[in-house]
């Protein structure tokens, strides 16, 4: 049992924290501890009492399997709140799980789409303040993920980012702590799952779940041809009937399988190259484009956008924790900022990597 001396000590009166609110993942950085959570933004609410029972991964493994009584849902949809009172029962679950008691309650930094409005903004600010949150900061995803990436958005010079999500992809060209030319759609890590799961049904009959899809993706997800295909066993139920049925799927499928959803971040990539001014396309085309989030790992598609665009792209070191990373780096400056969108201080400490976690001194 702690004395009251022990919860005295400057580490238990407040932390700041940074939060990666995703469609499909929450990930929490404390200052001073580096990345703390990752956890399925999922909640498992009880419908008799409508209350929620279960947070994260607990309530992930109930998806698809939950009782009557029982209901797993992502409050979170393409980035944004779609329901507000889970969120912030998910929202609270989450700081009290990463701060713990606290004497002063955390400053709070939130990452969020580009293009949100006001009103978005501010649901997003309450459902944090209401959470516990003493003050709380936003700053966009492309620009937080150029941050935790490694790269020097506060000069002249341009850079560009490409951050795939479980349900919104970013793409924007940074210069002078901005964005310069922007471009979100509602496409990302469940879209690839979900025309996966269409190819299959449309090509062989065969119904499979989102966890199988999810599975068929991250192991022979391909949209750029190789030479040796990879290949899979799949179990789904048959059509019409709903029989057990094997099948054997191929990584060259793949590539039509995910044509719709790839065609659509290949637009979106060459929409913001094409509104990018003339003075930062010789900065794009040296540094080349940076991919982040958990889409980005897909094989071949930083080949694919190379091969459209013919700017050099290459998939960041740790993409999955790149952008709570770079929201983290901020924590630090947060006294030199209003509540509200952040700033990017003239002068951000040099970054240190540490396994799968982004330090900043």
């Amino acid at each position: 049992m702690q004395t009251f001396l022990e919860k005295m000590k400057p580490e238990n009166w407040s932390r700041d924290i940074a939060i990666d609110f995703g469609t499909n993942t929450v990930l929490v950085y404390v200052e001073g501890k580096g990345i703390v959570l990752k956890e399925p933004s999922v909640v498992a609410i009880d419908l008799n009492t409508d209350q929620v029972v279960k947070v994260g991964r607990e309530a992930m493994e109930m998806l698809g399997r939950e009782p009557d009584h029982m209901k797993a849902l992502r409050p979170m949809k393409n980035g944004q709140i779609s329901q507000y009172e889970v969120t912030l029962q998910m929202l609270k679950y989450f700081i009290r799980r990463a701060c713990g008691k606290l004497w002063i309650p955390p400053r709070v930094l939130i990452t969020v789409p580009t293009g949100i409005s006001e009103v978005e903004m501010r649901a997003v600010m309450d459902a944090s303040h209401e959470a516990g949150a003493r003050r709380t900061y936003l700053i966009e995803e492309p620009r937080a993920a150029a941050l935790g990436a490694g790269l020097d958005i506060r000069s002249p010079i341009g850079s560009m980012v490409l951050n795939i999500g479980g349900g919104v992809s970013n793409t924007a060209v940074l210069s002078m702590g901005g964005m310069v030319a922007y471009d979100d759609i509602p496409v990302g890590g469940d879209k690839f799952d979900e025309a996966i799961m269409n190819y299959v049904r449309q090509r062989y009959q065969l119904l499979i779940g989102e966890r199988q899809a999810e599975t068929i993706k991250i192991r022979i997800g391909e949209v750029y041809e190789h030479r040796k295909p990879e290949y899979m066993k799949v179990v789904g139920q048959a059509l019409p009937g709903g029989l057990p049925k094997e099948i054997i799927l191929s990584s060259k499928e793949m590539i039509e399988a995910l044509s719709g959803p790839i065609t659509a971040v290949l637009d979106s990539v060459c929409s913001v190259v094409e509104r990018t001014p003339l003075d930062l396309i010789d900065n794009i085309l040296k540094n080349g484009i940076t991919m982040t989030g958990g889409g980005s790992r897909l094989h071949g598609l930083d080949r694919l956008i190379e091969r459209v665009t013919g700017i050099p792209t290459r998939v960041a070191e740790h993409p999955v924790t790149s952008i709570v990373a770079g929201a983290g780096s901020l924590l630090p400056y947060l006294n030199q900022m209003p509540e509200g969108m952040v700033n990017i201080p003239a002068r951000i400490g040099r970054r240190q990597t540490t396994g799968n976690d982004k330090r900043y001194t």
